[in-house]
């Protein structure tokens, strides 16, 4: 290994390791390609400013607030329940290393939520663009460019320019074992020259249980994509080194309640449109004379990884229908890589892939995984769908099949996960019925449309939480988004992509760093998960009709509504029906 790589890995081991970096007094960001007058700051108050903000609110580096904000928080939650909150911080002076903490909350019977349960990231700020016309090439040279806040660091003494802003992203994770009550604490914020100032912070803690993340019915299927991790630390795909980093972003990922595990069994599956594109965690290689012979051990560790990371309800494995439909082995009497075109449904298909099929089964049934492993598409055409699903029928049929795409009426019941565009919404009668039959029926977003609701780096924050109540309003299993770490060239700088709006490849930043958009996904199903306990509570005591002003909000969690009413208004409306419910459940 080159010394620079070395030196990069121990760095980000480091990183991980402690979950925090030296201090420092700024940030390592863009800069605003469109800096704002001074003007809007002649009327601000002088002096540091400090209060709490909406977490709704993506604020802008170089603009003062609209509203002052308030002095002290309050808010509520179930045991096991994570929360989110936004300070804002801003001066028409510059102000020097300030720092950040958070005190132990106690109730009046001295039960205490202990600090370490409190987690404060300054938020940093990457460059995006626009919607435009979603899906396309895009020249950033005559696409405008902003600078949004969604990158939550690590906790640290920073300094605030004259004339900026700097949000704060806090969360309060409820242990599961937490006393109800009432608790109190502080937020203290410090900095050089001045008094510490201290934020209330006043918490309800519901006499209610929020299941561990593992425990959740909420089917989460955001893919990995190990090999931009390689790419990002200059490591080589699958060294010792490359392990090493890896379990922090799949940790994270599980406690948001991941249920999936991404695994390419094939090279390039999506034909290489990512800037990390995918290689096969198998490698396949031809003996002749039909022979073939397959290696798993990246398979293998790799699923056990997630799996010991806390990702175990399934495995999905792209892709029997490739983008291009090529297959790529290792030929050992012409010792080289050869590609072959394959079309479902041709004797080449099926003479390929039968082998392997045969091969993978026997392989799964010895580890213990077959039932967990599904064979899975994205975005394939009926006629190769319906070949594809005939031969595994006919060569291995203990595999299940996902896939993602227009829903495919003929081949419903053949796929166990399915997963369809938010656009056309899928009548409420096909995801019931489905349910009743034990099979998995999901959602997902992507780049082409629509702009509301969406998951870019400039999306409103509220529309990350707004897919939970959505899944639970259609009666959903869960949801999928195509890229939970498909970085682009400079993530940390610039969430760019040359084809689809910013923050499309991915929704956490590498460190791992999460963002504001995957906090408020996680918000989102918790939400989600707490109806359904709430459903249940009110199901099993004949009180079914104390829903009744909920299911009333939840009418409002369609893609329609959406256009015209933003995504905060419904979601805050839900969450005070379900602040209410929360009472009646306890009681």
């Amino acid at each position: 290994m080159k010394k620079k790589s070395l030196i990069s890995v121990l760095f980000a081991i480091f990183l991980i390791s402690c979950n925090s970096i030296p201090e420092g007094t700024g940030f390592d960001e863009p800069n605003d390609p469109n800096p704002i007058s001074l003007e809007l700051w002649e009327n601000a108050e002088s002096g540091f400013q400090v209060a709490f903000g909406s977490i709704d609110w993506r604020y802008e580096y170089h603009y003062p607030p609209e509203t002052a904000g308030i002095k002290n928080w309050t808010g509520s939650g179930w045991r096991g329940e994570i929360l989110n909150l936004q300070l804002k911080l801003w001066s028409k002076e510059p102000v020097q290393g300030i720092r950040i903490n958070a005190t132990s909350l106690f109730s009046q019977s001295d039960d205490e939520i202990a600090k370490e349960n409190i987690s404060i990231f300054p938020v940093r700020y990457v460059l995006t663009d626009e919607f435009l016309t979603g899906c396309g090439w895009r020249d950033r040279d005559t696409i405008p460019a902003y600078i949004a806040a969604d990158m939550l660091d690590y906790n640290r003494v920073f300094n605030l320019d004259e004339n900026t802003l700097r949000p704060v992203w806090l969360t309060i994770e409820i242990p599961e074992d937490s006393a109800p009550g009432l608790y109190e604490g502080h937020v203290q914020i410090s900095y050089r020259g001045g008094k510490r100032i201290e934020l209330p912070i006043n918490l309800k803690v519901y006499d209610l249980v929020l299941p561990p993340p593992s425990e959740w019915s909420f089917h989460l299927d955001l893919w990995q994509n190990p090999f931009a991790v390689a790419r990002f630390y200059d490591v080589e795909p699958w060294s010792d080194e490359h392990w090493e980093i890896l379990p922090p972003y799949l940790e994270m990922l599980a406690k948001a309640g991941q249920k999936c595990i991404t695994a390419s069994i094939l090279h390039r599956p999506w034909g290489g449109q990512t800037f990390d594109h995918f290689e096969s965690m198998i490698e396949w290689k031809h003996l002749g004379n039909g022979v073939w012979e397959f290696d798993y051990s990246v398979f293998d560790r790799w699923v056990e990884m997630a799996m010991d990371a806390g990702i175990t309800r399934q495995i999905n494995c792209y892709s029997m229908v490739p983008w291009g439909n090529q297959v790529r082995y290792f030929d050992a009497d012409s010792t080289d890589f050869v590609t072959v075109t394959l079309q479902p449904g041709s004797d080449e298909y099926a003479k390929i892939w039968s082998p392997f099929l045969k091969s993978f089964r026997n392989h799964l049934k010895e580890k213990g995984w077959l039932d967990k492993t599904m064979i899975a598409m994205d975005e394939r055409g009926i006629d190769e769908m319906r070949n594809m699903v005939a031969l595994i029928k006919d060569v291995a049929p203990e595999f299940r099949i996902a896939y993602a795409g227009n829903y495919l009426e003929e081949l419903s019941l053949a796929l166990d996960d399915l997963c369809v565009h938010i656009i056309p919404e899928l009548e409420k009668d096909i995801i019931s019925a489905r349910t009743k039959e034990g099979l998995i029926t999901t959602f997902y977003t992507m780049c082409a449309k629509p702009e509301h609701p969406n998951n870019f780096t400039f999306s409103p924050p509220a529309e990350q939480a707004w897919l939970g109540w959505h899944a639970s309003a259609r009666g959903f299993t869960g949801f999928l988004r195509w890229a939970y770490n498909s970085w682009v060239e400079d993530p940390l700088m610039d969430s760019r992509f040359r084809t689809w709006p910013a923050g499309d490849t991915y929704q956490i930043y590498p460190g791992p760093r999460s963002s504001i958009r995957f906090e408020r996904l996680r918000e989102g199903i918790q939400d989600y998960e707490k109806i359904r306990i709430l459903r249940q509570f009110a199901a099993e005591t004949g009180q079914e009709e104390r829903l009744r002003e909920l299911d009333k909000v939840l009418e409002k969690f369609n893609v329609q509504e959406i256009q015209v009413t933003s995504a905060d208004y419904w979601l805050n409306k839900g969450k005070a029906e379900l602040d209410i419910l929360s009472k009646w459940a306890e009681n």
